[in-house]
């Protein structure tokens, strides 16, 4: 699968040591790595409660949003957003990793075993998602959710 590949080396490209990080996930697809975010990406981790919604809105209004990451048992989502987004993000309720910290992240090929997997895996091309589009799905989705929550 080509567009592995890619995604692979894009991933890869942020760790310490790239090559070792490639061949480990080519002799064990259903690896992960624990990469640095802040140099490539970084991720804003959602309550699922609203990251899925909040992906459904994204979805609905980019054709490729960024890659999105789902763990521990689905409870979070981890939205892929430019270097730099962590350590202006204001957001209540929403945990950051940007510069200084380290994502777990399975193989872009979908074969992930464990607590992490990907709803959008990365397309070797660097897309990532627009925190301002980010924000404004997440205020359209939990909107959503306050009226659902009221049964309105």
């Amino acid at each position: 699968m080509p567009g592995a590949k890619t995604a692979v080396a894009w991933l890869a490209s942020v760790a310490p040591d790239p090559e070792s990080c490639r061949r480990d996930w080519e002799r064990d697809p259903s690896g992960v790595a624990v990469l640095p975010a802040g140099k490539a990406w970084d991720v804003l981790i959602l309550p699922s409660r609203l990251g899925y919604p909040t992906l459904d809105v994204l979805s609905r209004v980019l054709d490729q949003p960024g890659p999105v990451l789902a763990d521990f048992g689905d409870a979070r989502t981890g939205f892929f957003v430019p270097a730099g987004t962590a350590a202006r993000w204001l957001g209540t309720g929403i945990r950051t990793a940007g510069l200084g910290t380290w994502i777990v992240v399975p193989h872009p090929g979908g074969l992930s075993s464990g607590g992490t997997r990907w709803l959008i895996p990365p397309d070797g091309t660097g897309t990532l998602t627009d925190p301002s589009l980010l924000e404004l799905a997440m205020h359209e989705a939990a909107a959503a959710l306050a009226v659902e929550e009221n049964g309105g």
